[in-house]
Formats: C-alpha cells, sequence, structure tokens
C-alpha cells in the first residue's frame, strides 16, 4: 500500500526543472517495503535507474520485488542484471528482510504502476485503474481515461474520464493524487502501441549514444518496456 505525500510544491517561474532521474515518487511504500526503497534508490540513481516500487510478497517475505526504469521508461535485460549485481551486496550490508527471500529485479511493463508526476503525464489518453487511499465522497475505486492533469488549489490531480453510461457519456473526476494510494494503467491496444513507439525512440535514442562512445554494446540497444522483464536472485539471512 502506499503511503500519501505532501503535494510538491508547484515549479515557481524561472526555477530550475528537476532532472528525470531525480524526479521524486509521489506514491511510495509503508513499512519495510518502504525501507527497502529507501536502501536501494541510492544505488539505482548511481547506475542511471530510477525506483518505480518496491513490493514484499509470500508468507514469510518470500519475495522482495524491486521495480526500476531509466528514466525514459526503459528498462532491459541487461539493466535488470545490471541492478541486482549492485543491489545484492547493499541488501545483504542493511539486511533490511528479516527472513529468507527471493530478490526480483523487473521493468515496469506495459500495465505500469503511476508513481510520479510524470507518469500519469504520459499516461493521458490511457485507461487506468485507481484506488484512492482518501475516498473521493463514498467512493475509493475508479477506472477511466486519464483526460488530464493539473493543479487545482496548490494539489496536482489527474482528471479521469469514468465509463460511459447506459444514458450517454461518462462523468469526470478529479482525482488528487496525493489521496491515491495505487495507480496503475490498463492494458489495451492503444497503450500497447504507443509502448512500441516509446520503445523504438529509446533504442535509437541508445544507438546515438552509443556511437558516441566506442565502449557501448550492443545489449544495450535492447530497451524493452513492452514486456515485463526480470531477474532473480534467492537471498539468505
Amino acid at each position: 500500500m502506499a503511503e500519501r505525500q505532501s503535494p510538491a510544491p508547484l515549479r515557481q517561474s524561472g526555477e530550475a526543472p528537476v532532472a528525470p532521474l531525480d524526479e521524486p515518487r509521489l506514491l511510495v511504500e509503508n513499512g519495510a517495503a518502504r525501507r527497502v526503497g529507501s536502501i536501494v534508490a541510492p544505488t539505482l540513481r548511481d547506475l542511471g535507474f530510477r525506483l518505480v516500487r518496491v513490493k514484499i510478497s509470500g508468507a514469510e517475505g518470500g519475495t522482495l520485488q524491486i521495480m526500476a526504469e531509466r528514466p525514459d521508461g526503459s528498462m532491459n535485460v541487461e539493466d535488470c542484471e545490471q541492478a541486482s549485481i549492485a543491489l545484492s551486496p547493499v541488501l545483504d550490508l542493511e539486511d533490511p528482510m528479516s527472513q529468507p527471500y527471493r530478490l526480483e529485479i523487473s521493468s515496469p511493463g506495459i500495465d505500469r504502476p503511476l508513481v510520479r508526476l510524470s507518469d500519469f503525464e504520459r499516461a493521458v489518453g490511457h485507461e487506468a485503474r485507481i484506488e484512492m487511499a482518501v475516498p473521493l465522497g463514498t467512493r475509493k475505486r475508479f477506472r477511466g481515461m486519464i483526460e488530464g492533469v493539473e493543479a487545482a488549489g496548490g494539489v496536482m490531480i489527474a482528471r479521469l474520464r469514468l465509463a460511459a453510461k447506459d444514458d450517454g457519456a461518462g462523468d469526470l473526476a478529479d482525482l488528487p493524487i496525493k489521496d491515491m494510494d495505487e495507480a496503475r494503467l490498463v492494458l489495451t491496444e492503444d497503450l500497447i502501441r504507443a509502448a512500441l513507439r516509446r520503445e523504438k525512440a529509446a533504442k535509437k535514442q541508445r544507438k546515438a549514444e552509443k556511437a558516441k562512445s566506442p565502449r557501448g554494446k550492443a545489449a544495450s540497444d535492447q530497451a524493452a518496456p513492452a514486456g515485463r522483464l526480470k531477474t532473480e536472485f534467492n537471498k539468505t539471512t
């Protein structure tokens, strides 16, 4: 479950924009997952990745899933392996888990969680499922098309076009991002096409960067947000 965050201050005119790698998450975890997130985020950043989500599952914390991505949303197999190798000794040292566990590093995939403002902005025009920590009226669960993201009274909101009723167009719901518990995209054909376009653009950019560096590896071109990729390691305490 995500913890509700105080709204990030809106950037004033003339302020330097936040670098994509340093953009903060607006939805973060609670408890042990939050502690793990604070441990792994700096290491991921040093590698050029940013944390998306930490999830602990299993009766005894059997799987520790760390979801990460590059600022462009890509995360290939080589990236997952690199993150696994770097995070394993960090987790051994900090020892945040009290039971044996399997470490899983994964990409966000197409139907990804939305945790940053840029995630919601990129999701405009796509369908999402959102669960609120603070109910809107008497309702906590919403599903619909994200029509926009804007500031209202100093708070960032996601405007959702709910599913149409029998008698006409769907209602609009303005959902404060700070009051959300979880938000993620719904897998649709339009979303798949958009993900493939981003993958193509990311691959093109990677090739341009590789051309400038003689040490570039062909595997680094395999940017693949379209399918959830993961690597796993078994850990014991």
